[in-house]
């Protein structure tokens, strides 16, 4: 490709007026030449022209100012949202043997609470991105998680240790539906591959809480055969001085983000609720941060209103983006909570199997993973399988060795997904398929060792498949629908996820289902994601 076919189709064309512009619009706005077509979501249908119209012309705008410094910022600072959201799940895991010894309680009930806050979390600040904009969601959720998991450190009792898990979870439900959308709407289209790259922030979140784990629980904790009248608090401060220590990182990522870098509000937000002025103004300080120029002007965005209906008419949503004053503020608030965000997802009958298809791959996966990691010892069990080397020193240098084998699983995630005859939905569906598999010959070993090798080709696939599934969907939603759309998977996500600890708390563990269920759901999803109708690979999401 040449270096000007980057460059936007809309400059400004003194002779062409108007018209010139809405044509170009509408026909001229490919970034690449992919088979004649811009969007991933081929039917022009499936969302509102004018908005769309609009998404394409800022698509192009980025693509003009490039992969710039503001772009690589956001790189990181999104990351630490796919860092917090592998890194709380390992906590939690982690804090169940000493607490456990401590306090003598039913230890799922941790990790119920954990995927209760994490479900409300997800819904809130998902639904709440697509209402209020993305700046303040992607801010808030680090330093919730952090105050609340510092505070948890201090729990007197496992209530307050539970309540506290809920309310840290909270923000890490959020993280993911956020900073998707806030990573995918700033980066050229031709980047959209490095949201898949990004899950390497996954990777990093559990080893470095398994590095940080290692010596403080392993020196600072009671043996974990101990009774609660053997456990004192001044015997058992290891897991105490993790999650200050986890919070307090938590916390400096949370000003790191908040006070070292300024967040534009989406340009893709900013249309969809009708401010376009602000929407040009955000992508000139992002060209400029990068030391580029754009050539987007407001007119080019208003062009476009004439290929709806409010083009000259002030009714509906264009009288209600141009009401002020506080009554008219609270106004458009309730109206964008009318389900407006979740209908757009369901829109035409493409989009509305590929939005399902998504939901049940997001919720398939949601119960396997808990039960994989809560049930395997339980399988084990009745099998009659003892390694007899389970010492805390163990545990632990296999849990550091599976994290530092899953780093390259999202490298390999953002190659395969580039590849012609994988793209997003093959990798997805072959990387998913593989961890079910992996799963299943687990249940196989009968040393440590043998258990560490299936994990580490459980661990390389599952990091590819939960890399490309966090990409895959917010590039499948619409932008103006994006942070609801994140919303609705992880939510099913989570609440799947809550099914295993309520298992745990009431069931007989002694049977091999538990163990077969999330094999066959992996599997299951894999071949789901085969049947998604849309392929984002060499597209522009809108």
């Amino acid at each position: 490709m040449s270096s000007d076919a980057s460059l936007p189709q809309w400059k400004n064309d003194e002779q062409g007026g108007e018209k010139s512009s809405i044509e170009k619009v509408d026909v001229e706005t490919k970034v690449t030449p992919v088979g004649g077509l811009y969007d991933i979501i081929e039917d022009e249908n499936a969302v509102d022209p004018v908005y769309t119209a609009k998404a394409k012309i800022l698509s192009d705008a980025l693509q003009e100012i490039g992969m710039g410094k503001y772009q690589w910022y956001l790189f990181v600072l999104t990351g630490f949202g796919w860092f917090s959201d592998n890194l709380w799940p390992v906590v939690t895991g982690l804090l169940l043997p000493p607490t456990i010894a401590e306090f003598g309680y039913q230890g799922a009930w941790l990790k119920f609470a954990q995927a209760l806050g994490s479900l409300v979390g997800c819904v809130f600040w998902g639904i709440s991105s697509d209402v209020w904009g993305r700046r303040w969601a992607f801010n808030l959720t680090l330093f919730i998680t952090g105050v609340f998991a510092m505070a948890a450190g201090a729990s007197p009792n496992a209530t307050a240790l539970c309540a506290l898990v809920a309310a840290w979870s909270v923000g890490v439900g959020g993280n993911l539906p956020v900073d998707s959308a806030v990573f995918l709407e700033f980066i050229p289209p031709t980047h959209q591959y490095l949201l898949t790259v990004l899950s390497v922030w996954w990777a990093i979140g559990q080893l470095v809480g398994s590095l940080v784990a290692w010596p403080l629980i392993a020196e600072f904790s009671c043996p974990t055969t101990a009774t609660p009248a053997e456990c004192p608090r001044s015997s058992n401060a290891g897991w105490r001085y993790f999650l200050y220590t986890m919070g307090g990182l938590m916390t400096l990522l949370f000003f790191l983000r908040f006070l070292a870098f300024h967040l534009h509000e989406s340009p893709r937000f900013l249309v969809g609720r009708g401010r376009d002025a602000e929407a040009v103004e955000v992508v000139h300080r992002v060209a400029e941060f990068n030391g580029r120029s754009s050539s987007l002007t407001l007119e080019m965005l208003r062009a476009c209103e004439k290929l709806g209906k409010g083009e000259v008419e002030e009714t509906g949503k264009s009288r209600a983006s141009k009401e002020t004053g506080v009554k008219a503020s609270v106004m458009r608030k309730l109206r964008t909570l009318s389900g407006v965000h979740v209908k757009g997802l369901f829109a035409t009958p493409k989009l509305a199997f590929s939005t399902t298809i998504l939901i049940v791959i997001w919720a398939l996966i949601g119960l396997a993973f808990p039960l994989y990691n809560g049930f395997i010892p339980y399988f084990l069990a009745t099998r009659g399988t003892d390694f007899g080397d389970g010492s805390i020193y163990i545990t632990y240098r296999n849990q550091v060795i599976l994290s530092v084998v899953g780093l390259p699983g999202a490298l390999i995630a953002g190659w395969m997904v580039e590849l012609p005859y994988l793209g997003r939905k093959g990798t997805l569906a072959t990387s998913t398929v593989l961890t079910g598999i992996f799963l299943f010959a687990a249940t196989t070993a009968r040393t440590s060792d043998a258990l560490l090798g299936w994990n580490c080709g459980y661990s390389v696939t599952s990091n590819v498949m939960y890399g490309v599934l966090y990409a895959l969907s917010p590039e499948l939603f619409p932008a103006k629908d994006r942070g609801t759309g994140s919303a609705l998977v992880a939510a099913a996500n989570h609440i799947c996820g809550a099914l295993a600890p309520i298992v745990a708390i009431y069931a007989n563990l002694t049977t091999s289902v538990p163990i077969y269920v999330a094999g066959a759901c992996f599997i299951l999803g894999g071949l789901l994601a085969f049947l998604l109708p849309f392929e984002p690979r060499g597209k522009a999401s809108i």
